[in-house]
């Protein structure tokens, strides 16, 4: 029997580059990628981090020097973790105006202007002797109520210093609100709060702890991260975290949870984030090393996936480079 209509044929529309650019369906634009960056005190050179290739522990001359070269190749944002010369149990660096990651942002804040938004992880374990994200009890607990005061005391600090985007990563429990209220006491009323709202307990993290120099020195964090089990409960956290005042949500990690990615972004209506974080980065240089992959075109494939799941920010480690392979 002779077909009433001719054959569809989909190829049509992938015969070419041009035709496959025109026909795109997702695109990810390089304001919509942010650079985590680590700044160290203490050091006088850049240290190339042994686990990341191509990732450093920055000087603040270096850090200022990157930063401008991020926002010279279009990237949108730039989250800052800070590395102090020393530590104590209630991570005091965290909120010392003087502290390396106050110093920065304001170095940062001068250079750069509203060029770039520049945001802070706000958590504790880069600060504290332990490596946890909170203050301890006498039996090794995570304090959380007691946690929520050195919080909202580093939201204003970092405010202070001229942090546009405050990002909590502890999980936890009321860490939104406690900064909320605390901001808009001190007057920063303008600082919004993108919440690290569905981070769950990882081992893709790895390469990270070396960076941040923030392994715990026991047990791990999984009584307040979450369990890489659960979808529902990211939803749950989402919606609190956004009850609390929060203006953006984000997942951590992305690649592993697109599809946690995908149910937080089909159930709210704030910004998505997603956090490419060092383990992937780790995985993909490793291979590419070896040459058992196109390390460019994977790194533009994975950056589309999360764009694809529904995040509308992705923080990568290769957000500079992307950014130029993308123009």
């Amino acid at each position: 029997m002779t077909a009433r209509f001719p054959l569809a044929r989909p190829r049509r529309l992938r015969a070419t580059p041009a035709m496959r650019r025109l026909v795109a369906e997702t695109r990810v634009r390089p304001e919509e990628l942010i650079l985590p960056m680590f700044v160290k005190e203490g050091i006088d050179a850049p240290q190339e981090i042994g686990s990341m290739p191509g990732v450093h522990q920055h000087t603040l001359d270096s850090l200022r020097k990157s930063a401008e070269e991020a926002v010279g190749a279009g990237v949108g944002g730039i989250m800052l973790f800070g590395v102090p010369a020393a530590k104590d149990e209630r991570g005091s660096s965290a909120d010392d105006p003087d502290g390396i990651v106050q110093v920065a942002l304001r170095k940062l804040a001068a250079d750069l202007g509203d060029e770039v938004v520049l945001m802070t992880d706000l958590c504790l374990d880069e600060y504290t002797s332990h490596g946890h994200c909170g203050l301890l009890t006498d039996t090794g607990e995570v304090d959380n109520d007691a946690t929520l005061e050195r919080y909202a005391s580093a939201a204003v600090a970092q405010a202070a210093a001229g942090a546009a985007v405050v990002a909590p990563s502890g999980m936890m429990d009321g860490q939104v609100g406690a900064i909320r209220a605390a901001l808009d006491g001190a007057g920063y009323t303008g600082v919004a709060i993108l919440a690290y709202a569905a981070k769950y307990a990882s081992a893709f993290y790895g390469p990270f702890r070396d960076a941040a120099e923030c392994a715990p020195q026991f047990g791990d964090r999984s009584s307040y991260q979450q369990d890489p089990a659960n979808a529902r409960e990211a939803l749950r956290e989402v919606e609190l975290d956004l009850a609390e005042g929060a203006d953006m949500v984000m997942v951590k990690p992305g690649l592993a949870y697109l599809d946690i990615v995908a149910r937080v972004a089909e159930a709210v209506s704030v910004p998505v984030s997603a956090y490419q974080v060092s383990g992937e980065y780790a995985m993909v240089e490793a291979a590419a090393r070896n040459g058992w992959l196109e390390r460019e075109r994977v790194i533009l494939e994975t950056l589309t996936s999360y764009r694809r799941a529904g995040a509308g920010q992705i923080l990568t480690y290769w957000a500079t480079e992307a950014a130029r392979l993308l123009r």
